[in-house]
């Protein structure tokens, strides 16, 4: 489907792609902080969708599963709606965000008790098809 026949277009997809092809996909409230994911966002941005699952299969982090599995989704979407093909396809956009904060308590000596903070983080990844100006290579 092209931009042109497109009709209905969600928020999200107009603030991430406009009117460009490529597609996304989200995962809310994994349980791992934003800074940590964010070390493995920053080795997938720009990288080509096939370069990028290579990289994340082998990285010791634990959220690089769930961006495996994020890379693959936005890949398989952009086939699915979008009819493109998945070689061609380049990381353009990965967004970490934080998610809310969940508060545990922990006892300690003397009655007393330490604050534990469970984070979570939201992540978006785009992909678009790769252009001149964009070829993904690393």
């Amino acid at each position: 489907m092209s931009a042109t026949t497109r009709d209905n277009v969600s928020e999200r997809r107009a603030r991430l792609l406009g009117d460009r092809p490529g597609s996304f996909a989200v995962s809310r409230y994994v349980r791992v902080t934003a800074q940590k994911s964010r070390r493995v966002a920053d080795l997938i941005r720009g990288s080509r969708v096939e370069d990028a699952l290579t990289m994340l299969k082998f990285q010791p982090q634990a959220v690089a599963e769930n961006f495996y599995k994020l890379v693959d989704s936005a890949a398989s979407n952009a086939e699915t709606t979008e009819g493109l093909d998945r070689s061609t396809l380049v990381i353009t956009t990965v967004l970490v965000d934080e998610g809310p904060t969940m508060k545990r308590w922990r006892p300690r000596a003397k009655g007393a008790a330490n604050r534990i903070l469970k984070r979570t983080s939201h992540l978006t990844v785009v992909v678009e098809p790769a252009t001149d100006e964009k070829k993904g290579g690393n």
